[in-house]
């Protein structure tokens, strides 16, 4: 068996481009020092003009340094000037904007695997379809608008626990969206409850939305 080759623990901080990472399973973190798992951080690259860009796919060209998934490593490494250390004088300073900046682009990623799922067919939405899809056992996850009524929220949360029960098999919820998100990647108005049957692009959503939310609760 080929061992794998864990640059995390190379004196440099930044990897050597996207196309040296194959087999790496771990990096070091720029803001903690800590070596981690490469689902659990960010990468970022350096554009011509010296701005840092968030690489969510971890592919784009140049040099790379990574930082914790969370809000607040970003921050930690904007404070410590850590990107400037990493990136050897070559990266601007960013400013307080990056993580939300970092957080738009998680949300768009997250929205676009949705809109996949709905243009595959595998998505229901309203109150009606979502309850009939549970109960016809059917449904891999539950989403509700993060500015949905508590009492909907309650209800269908329920009923997913009890068919998740009678059938053994888990309804992953999801809450992290809010309506107007919702209606923008779905192409329809006032989206409070959906439905994601099982699918490969369900499993795909529910991915970036735990991305997202690690991410904000960093």
């Amino acid at each position: 068996m080929l061992a794998v080759r864990d640059e995390a623990m190379m004196d440099d901080e930044t990897d050597a481009g996207p196309g040296t990472g194959r087999g790496v399973v771990t990096r070091l973190c720029i803001a903690t020092r800590d070596v981690k798992p490469v689902d659990e951080l960010l990468r970022f690259v350096v554009a011509p003009d010296g701005t840092l860009v968030p690489d969510l796919a971890a592919r784009l060209p140049g040099r790379g340094a990574w930082v914790t998934a969370t809000r607040s490593a970003v921050t930690d490494a904007i404070k410590k000037k850590a990107f400037g250390r990493a990136f050897k004088g070559k990266a601007k300073a960013p400013d307080a904007g990056l993580p939300d900046l970092v957080e738009g682009l998680l949300e768009k990623d997250a929205l676009a695997a949705l809109a996949l799922a709905n243009k595959a067919g595998k998505l229901v939405a309203g109150n009606m379809k979502v309850t009939e899809a549970l109960q016809g056992g059917e449904v891999s996850v539950l989403l509700h608008a993060a500015d949905a009524k508590a009492d909907g929220v309650s209800k269908l949360d329920s009923l997913a626990r009890r068919v998740g029960a009678d059938t053994g098999r888990e309804i992953t919820r999801v809450r992290c969206l809010d309506g107007a998100q919702l209606d923008l990647a779905l192409g329809r108005a006032n989206v409070v409850h959906a439905a994601l049957l099982a699918h490969g692009t369900s499993a795909g959503f529910v991915s970036r939305t735990r991305r997202l939310e690690r991410w904000r609760a960093g």
